[in-house]
């Protein structure tokens, strides 16, 4: 592991530049997409999310969601409810400040770092969002117009899911997808690097 040590290339320290620009694109970008299909609704609702905010597919997606949400009792969706988007900007932006952190010290244990926090966050968000979900369809409103004994409403954290006569779909969007190639460039540039290390 003596190649931890060894200065990067020049190539593989410009590529550390374009790992900060892809994750500053994401805070313009949704991170994930989820829609519902339901037969009052056949043309489908939908709705993405950001690093800090929840956005409708049209104007009158995120106002029908909830609406279908109250009637089986479910709590409504709205940002103020998720803190998550109140701080999630600024994890972000510690991963762009150590990519340039690392672009000023280029050193192979700067990219394994990177690896590892990007690795980190990842598995916290999904765990923070599929937490959220387990809350979300399983802290039923006991007054709600459509009560069915023992039915719980927890939609997919990836892939589809029937509930009741809706279809919910969930799926990375382009935000998550830049993170991941961020994550892939990294583990190329620290292969190569211990490859160059060890000839």
């Amino acid at each position: 592991m003596k190649f931890l040590n060894n200065k990067i290339s020049p190539l593989h320290r410009n590529l550390i530049l374009v790992i900060a620009a892809l994750m500053a694109v994401v805070y313009f970008v949704p991170l994930w997409y989820i829609s519902l299909t339901a037969p009052q609704y056949p043309e489908g609702l939908s709705m993405s999310i950001y690093v800090h905010a929840i956005q409708g597919g049209t104007p009158h997606d995120l106002k029908n969601i909830n609406l279908l949400n109250h009637y089986i009792g479910m709590a409504e969706i709205v940002e103020e409810s998720i803190p998550e988007l109140a701080f999630m900007p600024y994890v972000l932006g510690y991963m762009i400040f150590g990519a340039l952190v690392t672009f000023l010290w280029p050193r192979a244990y700067m990219i394994l770092l990177g690896i590892i926090n990007l690795g980190l966050v990842a598995i916290a968000g999904l765990y923070d969002f599929w937490r959220w979900e387990y809350n979300y369809g399983h802290n039923l409103n006991p007054d709600a117009p459509i009560i069915v004994p023992g039915m719980t409403y927890q939609p997919p954290l990836l892939g589809c899911k029937t509930l009741l006569n809706i279809e919910a779909c969930s799926i990375p969007h382009f935000g998550a997808i830049l993170l991941f190639v961020a994550v892939g460039i990294l583990v190329f540039i620290l292969y190569t690097e211990k490859k160059k290390g060890v000839a």
